[in-house]
């Protein structure tokens, strides 16, 4: 059989599972001693004390035994009992019940040693007081209830110890928390920078905290601007590319404009408007958001307006479901491109697109859906990656290069999301989430 794992109810975060590992063994520790101390100490002080209540009850039992009659031996209890500081009633009249109750740590040891050395006692109860101990002994006349102070036999206050270690230990495990909680901030500060930066988000960031911590936000720092400054070379010499190519295609569609119309002239004509098409959709792939920072942007305003500019564009799009989201951070025009290249793909394979958004607590999905022949399961994953072409799944005799939805992947990941693509099952064609985090 399988043992049950732990790890559901474990604590999750890093601060939780270090103050775990600093209480844990300190409290069993605690525990374990001051149990075995304390119950020492109990049995050692119980066996002292309890030969010399035992040497007096001893004594008194057989004065009253060695009494001629009950009115003698009654006479001997009133007046030795309270030498002896034991209260003597003849014949037994309370109502008693042997045993001590569950939390009485030192009670189980009590009576143990009272019947070790009065072994004929009937009932040894310690339930009845606290603070004192009653007894039932058989005798010539009778049974006799005897009582004395609980204190005569046992520690006054065994637990003692343990309150004060118990406390001790609080104290020491509240001031080594903060000290904990101190070290750990620098890697919950790290661990945002971070996640922030996975977002697409530049936050202030300055290591701190101990040397293996800041070596750790150091290496963040040096990987940050590297990627920052690849970004930017790789949008500089996009940027030089796009001048360059768009220069001599210029000329070669003003060259044609000056020609007679032809055949020829209208097949260039229309070669060149697709090479502008195909280097503007590469540009737009390889700039990615690079360009542009985060703002806040209401979401579910900024996907009614992108629906409404498609629609007067004649474009087939429909709203469905489009949750409130309140402002949240986004980079609204690589958003916008993503959906342009989704709605794009969704009305060039089927007839009509439908668009909505859904709210979570740590994302946001935008849903494109459309009616076309969709993407089989297995070439979805081939699907977003750049210049795929999954013909003849979908129609290859439609215009594209394959980076409609590499690009929406790309700015979906630069969101700290993905591009998520399956069936639609409201209208039968392929569905892409566009998943951004919050």
């Amino acid at each position: 059989m399988a043992v049950p794992s732990l790890k559901p109810y474990l604590p999750q975060s890093l601060t939780g599972r270090a103050t775990l590992i600093l209480l844990l063994p300190v409290v069993i520790l605690q525990l374990v001693v001051s149990v075995v101390f304390i119950q020492r100490h109990i049995d050692d002080v119980t066996a002292q004390m309890s030969e010399g209540v035992l040497l007096e009850l001893h004594y008194l039992l057989d004065e009253i035994g060695d009494a001629p009659t009950l009115g003698e031996a009654r006479l001997v209890a009133r007046d030795l009992g309270p030498k002896l500081q034991i209260r003597v009633t003849i014949p037994a009249q309370d109502e008693l019940s042997d045993g001590y109750r569950w939390y009485d740590l030192s009670g189980w040891r009590v009576i143990s040693a009272l019947r070790e050395g009065l072994p004929e006692a009937e009932v040894i109860d310690l339930k009845r007081s606290k603070s004192s101990v009653h007894m039932r002994v058989p005798t010539r006349y009778g049974s006799v209830d005897l009582r004395f102070p609980r204190q005569r036999i046992s520690a006054a206050n065994p637990h003692q110890l343990l309150v004060l270690m118990i406390t001790t230990g609080l104290l020491m495990s509240a001031i080594a928390y903060l000290f904990l909680r101190n070290q750990l901030r620098p890697i919950t500060r790290l661990a945002a920078a971070a996640q922030a930066f996975g977002k697409g988000r530049h936050t202030a960031y300055k290591p701190s905290g101990a040397r293996e911590v800041r070596a750790a936000g150091l290496a963040f720092l040096d990987m940050r601007d590297r990627i920052e400054r690849q970004i930017e070379s790789r949008t500089l010499m996009l940027s030089g590319i796009s001048h360059d190519l768009r220069t001599p295609l210029t000329r070669m569609r003003l060259e044609l404009g000056l020609m007679e119309e032809s055949e020829e002239v209208e097949a260039l004509t229309r070669d060149v408007a697709d090479m502008e098409r195909l280097v503007n959709e590469f540009l737009a792939f390889a700039r990615g958001d690079a360009l542009e920072a985060p703002e806040p942007v209401d979401a579910a305003a900024m996907l009614q307006d992108f629906v409404g500019r498609a629609s007067r564009g004649g474009q087939p799009v429909s709203l469905g479901r489009c949750d409130e989201t309140g402002i949240v951070q986004l980079r609204p025009m690589a958003v916008a491109r993503a959906l342009d290249n989704l709605v794009g793909n969704a009305v060039r394979y089927g007839s009509h697109a439908w668009v909505s958004l859904e709210a979570g607590r740590q994302a946001l999905i935008l849903r494109v859906e459309d009616d076309g022949p969709g993407i089989p399961e297995a070439e979805r994953d081939q699907a977003v990656k750049a210049f795929a072409r999954l013909d003849p799944a979908r129609n290859q005799n439609l215009p594209g290069v394959g980076l409609g939805l590499s690009i929406a992947a790309d700015i979906a990941r630069s969101h700290g999301g993905q591009l998520r693509l399956g069936s639609s099952a409201s209208h039968g064609g392929l569905r892409a989430d566009l998943v951004l985090a919050r």
